[in-house]
């Protein structure tokens, strides 16, 4: 990070309040930060307010999470003397990127960076938080906050840890946590909510209202967005949650192999003991002398499954017994699917003999005749389309499931939506991540063959999505109406058209609503 001593932040003057915030040293309790012009007139993609956005990059919100400081919930920042120039991306945190990106990987990583599209300190305006899916980092242009930033919202993404740096759990890490609660492993999360704490202290110097913060995240960042929903450690912190392609029916088996998966204490002690075995060490203090390069693990291809911990503390209870025992934040929701993930996958070639493996593997007994009438093959050229439409539709309809639940269970309104547009320049569909650069409205960032057709689209969900971020509510002038989840089995179509549709066929909603009904509860 950079570095410049100024009178301003020596002096503690108070900044201007009027003209565009990079004009200005920004005061916060740690010491100055410069910001900078987050467009120049060349690559502005459909945005109208794009003068105004100031961007500050790679604010710490807390301290290393090195040395002594590797498996700790983390820790305060330091303030720093004179100005913190906020022009270059922070340092990544290590197994958060796949390695292929131009980024300084580093352990002393919980940074954020914020768009502001306020002109004066005290605009109060509403603010999101953006939490990343797996294998990213807060520097990825499939992130940038500039879109949201132009409907006059305050965007903030930020860096957490990942990997066994972000989800270790051991006998002693829980002795010397020293809660209360026989709790440890969480790190990565407790990060998340140290950054929404951060948000929440702070935002007001960038124009930010800090009692109008909503959280909102895809895939792994989705799972962020509900464990900060779940949370008691947050209460009080929110006014809502958008979470994309995330929960699902908490009777799904689903839940314990995709982004919103946690284990037990005990099976991440195993998993720890069997972790620095292979590093050959036998206690945390000698892994906390192994140099980081040491810790990383790939996403992908790891023997070792490093996830959330069910710890009774940062995790309250199980994703059903939080829902039905009211124990999340009573705000509103926002949460959906793609059409092309969690099992459905665009241009599948599989035989006929390979479908009724995967049948009989997933369903037993009579479900398997039950599934194969409703989702039928009769070759290989239809086992594919009847494969990917029973995923299409486990999604949809668990998400439906979980919002039935929620809705039946909190006061406040939560709305559902389906996508289906396949961007251009790719042969995946619309897959998991697609709907990300509309719903940030940030095509400019990227490098894909955008037409017409995408910006119109990019422009009717970022503003769903800001209506939302605003009031708790999607809907505005110009979008069609998306009304809240009711006991009708309707969602929003959204992408390819626009509008309620019926989640699935009743029958399809009837056999998956009865065959979770008899898995164990998540």
């Amino acid at each position: 990070m950079g570095y410049k001593s100024t009178t301003a932040a020596l002096c503690g003057i108070v900044p201007i309040v009027s003209g565009a915030l990079y004009n200005t040293v920004i005061e916060t309790k740690y010491g100055g930060v410069q910001g900078y012009p987050a467009f120049n007139a060349s690559n502005t993609g459909n945005l109208t307010h794009w003068k105004d956005i100031t961007v500050w990059k790679g604010i710490p919100y807390a301290a290393t999470t090195g040395g002594q400081n590797r498996w700790k919930a983390p820790q305060t920042a330091s303030a720093w003397n004179g100005t913190l120039d906020a022009k270059n991306w922070g340092n990544v945190c290590p197994s958060a990127t796949d390695g292929n990106n131009d980024y300084t990987i580093d352990e002393d990583c919980l940074n954020l960076n914020i768009w502001s599209p306020a002109n004066s300190t005290d605009a109060k305006l509403p603010v999101v938080m953006w939490s990343y899916p797996a294998v990213s980092t807060a520097a990825d242009a499939l992130f940038d906050g500039g879109g949201m930033a132009d409907q006059g919202i305050i965007f903030v993404n930020y860096n957490y840890r990942t990997g066994s740096f972000g989800w270790l759990a051991s006998p002693e890490l829980t002795e010397e946590f020293g809660n209360g609660h026989n709790s440890s492993g969480n790190w990565g999360m407790l990060d998340q909510f140290a950054a929404l704490k951060w948000i929440k202290a702070n935002i007001a110097h960038f124009g930010g209202d800090p009692d109008h913060i909503t959280v909102m995240g895809q895939s792994a960042g989705s799972a962020a967005t509900q464990h900060i929903l779940n949370s008691p450690l947050t209460k009080g912190l929110i006014k809502g949650a958008i979470i994309q392609s995330g929960v699902r029916d908490p009777h799904d088996p689903l839940c314990t192999s995709l982004a919103e998966a946690y284990t037990t204490l005990d099976s991440s002690y195993s998993t720890a003991s069997s972790y620095l075995k292979s590093l050959n060490v036998s206690s945390i203090a000698e892994a906390r002398e192994l140099p980081m390069e040491s810790l990383i693990v790939d996403f992908f291809s790891s023997d070792f499954d490093f996830t959330a911990t069910l710890d009774y503390y940062a995790v309250p209870d199980t994703y059903y017994n939080t829902l039905t025992n009211k124990l999340a934040q009573d705000v509103p929701v926002m949460t959906g699917n793609t059409k092309d993930e969690s099992g459905a996958r665009y241009g599948l070639d599989i035989t006929m003999s390979e479908y009724l493996t995967d049948l009989n593997e997933t369903y037993s007994g009579p479900w398997v005749q039950r599934f194969l009438r409703l989702y039928p093959a009769h070759d290989n050229t239809t086992a594919s389309g009847a494969y990917n439409s029973q995923f299409t539709d486990r999604s949809k309809i668990g998400t439906w499931l979980w919002s039935q639940m929620w809705n039946k269970a909190y006061s406040s309104p939560i709305y559902n939506y389906f996508w289906d547009h396949a961007p251009p320049g790719q042969d995946q569909g619309a897959y998991h991540e697609s709907e990300i650069n509309y719903v940030l409205n940030n095509l400019y960032g990227t490098d894909s063959p955008w037409t017409a057709e995408d910006y119109a689209i990019a422009k009717k969900m970022n503003g769903y999505w800001a209506n939302f971020i605003k009031s708790g509510n999607p809907n505005g002038d110009g979008l069609t109406t998306w009304p809240a989840v009711n006991s009708s089995e309707l969602v929003q179509h959204v992408g390819n058209g626009w509008g309620q549709i019926p989640v699935a066929v009743s029958k399809k909603v009837a056999l998956l609503k009865s065959w979770f009904s008899t898995l164990q509860k998540y």
